[in-house]
């Protein structure tokens, strides 16, 4: 791009005394990770590739689906079915051709996560799972790279900048600072299990790219060794101090060999033990000695007419286990989460005398692959 069409493109950013051309060459030497193409990550992405960040990566292995629509503002009715990085890439490209997009069309996990981290300056977290999460800090810790971190649920959502030291936080506070472990099975539910206003994401994730741009540029003051948290019902916002909390710093891994032998879906109380395949629940539908279970809440979802059912509450479930006669049992909910904790429950109770299994990913990733 041409000087002269470049200062056009910027001219309003350009304008900015605080900002000025110094602070637009910074965005464009910039190189930023967004982990999750999702409620967070699309408004992220907007603004970061209008605002002119040299080199952008996206992260994301999911494809669209109608349900991310009300919330997922990258994405058309066009895109449903199409992977979300290769769309966004796609999408983010016509909007600004002059800058550079790399894909990761995949899951990051142990085995790719330093590898693809150390590519960038800055990490944002727009993912919706606390193994994911900590995987991601302890990634950004041990290769000493800033997180952008946010969060949703609901009407609410969290802000923070993790692992930048400066003159007011000489220690850098990270993501176990915040929640030095995760929390109980259910005790907090993702978007997909408890729900989410469809602005809310758009709210915090430009807010992240807000953050992200402070931090290129060295304008105003990051939400360093802070944490911001904001209602939308009501439109408070509540900031309080992050304390490091040196005993966390234990619990990270040390190396890139630890890092990647930690099991952070143990770790998050992530069950995959009764897990069962979609296509091993298609297989086993029309059985005669079988009983499938919705242990979502009342009035949570849609009523399921695919396949026979009954309906039991988890929160019934824990306090008081019904009678089921069939020899295999299939509970489902809306991701899997809490199906998994109900099939630990009913097999505790039933011990060897049962088949019991947590549908994969839940009703929602049954519906979307069948």
């Amino acid at each position: 791009m041409s000087k002269l069409t470049e200062n056009e493109r910027y001219q309003r950013q350009i304008s900015l005394k605080e900002l000025g051309e110094n602070g637009q060459q910074k965005l464009k030497n910039s190189k930023v990770l967004v982990v999750g193409a999702g409620g967070l990550g699309c408004p992220a992405l907007l603004y970061l590739a209008g605002a002119g960040i040299g080199r952008i990566g996206i992260v994301d292995f999911d494809l669209v689906s109608l349900s991310n629509l009300h919330r997922q503002v990258l994405f058309s009715v066009h895109d449903i079915g199409f992977s979300k990085s290769l769309r966004a890439a796609d999408i983010l490209g016509q909007m600004n051709p002059d800058i550079e997009i790399e894909v990761f069309n995949q899951k990051l996990d142990n085995s790719n996560a330093l590898e693809i981290i150390a590519g960038f300056d800055i990490i944002l977290d727009g993912t919706d799972n606390f193994a994911s999460r900590y995987l991601i800090n302890d990634a950004c810790v041990l290769l000493n790279k800033t997180l952008v971190y946010g969060a949703i649920s609901r009407f609410e959502g969290q802000l923070a900048v993790f692992n930048k030291a400066s003159t007011s936080a000489k220690i850098p506070a990270n993501y176990r600072d915040l929640f030095p472990l995760p929390p109980a099975d259910n005790e907090v539910l993702n978007c997909e299990e408890a729900g989410v206003i469809g602005v809310l994401p758009g709210i915090i994730g430009t807010m992240m790219a807000n953050e992200t741009i402070k931090l290129i540029t060295g304008i105003g003051y990051p939400l360093l060794n802070r944490l911001l948290t904001y209602n939308s019902l009501n439109n408070q916002f509540f900031e309080m101090e992050l304390l490091v909390m040196p005993e966390t710093a234990k619990m990270i891994p040390k190396n890139a060999d630890s890092f990647k032998a930690f099991n952070y879906n143990w770790f998050c109380h992530i069950n995959s033990h009764f897990e069962l395949k979609h296509e091993d629940f298609e297989r086993i539908l029309n059985e005669q000695d079988i009983q499938i279970v919705d242990v979502r809440e009342q009035g949570e979802e849609l009523l399921i007419d695919d396949f026979k059912h009954i309906h039991i509450p988890l929160s019934q479930l824990k306090e008081q286990i019904p009678d089921i006669d069939a020899q295999t049992i299939v509970l489902f909910c809306q991701s899997g989460k809490r199906s998994a904790s109900a099939a630990e429950i009913l097999s505790k109770h039933y011990g060897q005398s049962r088949k019991i299994f947590s549908l994969k990913d839940g009703i929602a990733g049954w519906q979307k692959n069948k």
